[in-house]
């Protein structure tokens, strides 16, 4: 139980507190009820599940914050550019890192996007995701100018957006600022592109920087999320355990209701014989007294007679006989 928790939080995934294994778990679900494979404890477990989910990101900061060199990057180019939506991309590069940020700012509303590639074919591929176009390493230059931000990570052993290339573009610009994001190793952008006025120029150093104060400000916000998952797991067990009981109260109480029905059937004839209305009342109460401690009663001489002390102290605690 706690386990199912903890991943329907994102505290036992690979990233901690991503959404998506939360959405996945949803999906399994969804395919288990419709194969008719979960029954009432597994439909409670999910929903509690989900339920606490939904908290941990609500009350807690396991999700606020950027923990992928990717993600991190695209957060750095919003601190840049308020929207995205009427921004262009040039994503240098198409490998794992660049599809993911690519990923990123298309969710953060990024329309228009080119990737740039060594192969054009994997180019064309990446970019027919996101409706954009292909364009090949060599043709970066004759499309710098459009790009608000540029997001590189190739394996070129040689940097591919030269100081002379970025101060064209600006010109052509005419000042409008770029956000560049250097993820290779080596260096896809000469670093002294970082010294022009209105180019902001990121390396993965300063990325992972901001990812490691982000993962720590995670797992702070994990260690919150546990006391939380606890305290639902104790609650959980605990309405679990009174559900296991609820069919013998439901039992207790019809007996109960059954010989009340019986008493004030005899207690309505003896009115209706002309019987005093003290009388009845008096045959009332010591009737109904009588038959619903007869039952518990006879099994505490039984209990007495055979030496039974844990039936005489379960009976005893039952009735509150304790002197509590």
């Amino acid at each position: 139980m706690n386990h199912a928790f903890a991943v329907a939080s994102g505290l036992d995934s690979m990233v901690l507190g991503e959404p998506q294994i939360l959405g996945q778990l949803k999906d399994a679900y969804r395919a288990a009820q419709e194969a008719g494979t979960t029954g009432p404890e597994l439909n409670r477990l999910f929903q509690a599940a989900f339920s606490v989910a939904k908290r941990v990101r609500t009350d807690t900061q396991i999700g606020a914050n950027a923990v992928s060199v990717a993600s991190a990057a695209v957060a750095m180019a919003k601190t840049v550019f308020a929207k995205l939506e009427n921004r262009t991309a040039l994503m240098v590069g198409a490998g794992e890192t660049i599809a993911l940020a690519a990923r990123h700012l298309h969710a953060d509303g990024l329309r228009r996007m080119i990737v740039a590639n060594r192969s054009i074919d994997r180019a064309r591929e990446l970019a027919a995701e996101f409706q954009g176009f292909a364009i090949g390493l060599d043709e970066i230059e004759a499309h710098l100018k459009e790009a608000d931000i540029v997001v590189a990570s190739t394996a070129s052993p040689n940097v591919i957006i030269t100081r002379s290339m970025a101060e064209q573009a600006l010109r052509a610009r005419k000042r409008r600022p770029i956000f560049m994001v250097d993820i290779a190793v080596p260096r896809d952008i000469d670093p002294e592109v970082a010294r022009l006025e209105d180019v902001y120029l990121f390396t993965v150093d300063d990325l992972q920087s901001v990812v490691n104060e982000n993962m720590e400000n995670r797992r702070q916000a994990a260690r919150q999320a546990e006391d939380m998952i606890a305290a639902e797991v104790e609650r959980f067990e605990l309405k679990q355990r009174t559900r296991g009981a609820a069919p013998t109260i439901r039992r207790l109480r019809d007996e109960a209701e059954h010989v009340r029905q019986h008493t004030l059937e005899q207690a309505r004839r003896m009115l209706a014989a002309g019987r005093s209305t003290e009388e009845v009342l008096e045959f009332l109460s010591n009737t109904l007294t009588h038959r619903l401690i007869h039952a518990p009663s006879q099994r505490l001489r039984d209990a007495a007679e055979s030496g039974d002390e844990e039936v005489i102290r379960a009976i005893a605690d039952i009735y509150r006989l304790n002197g509590d």
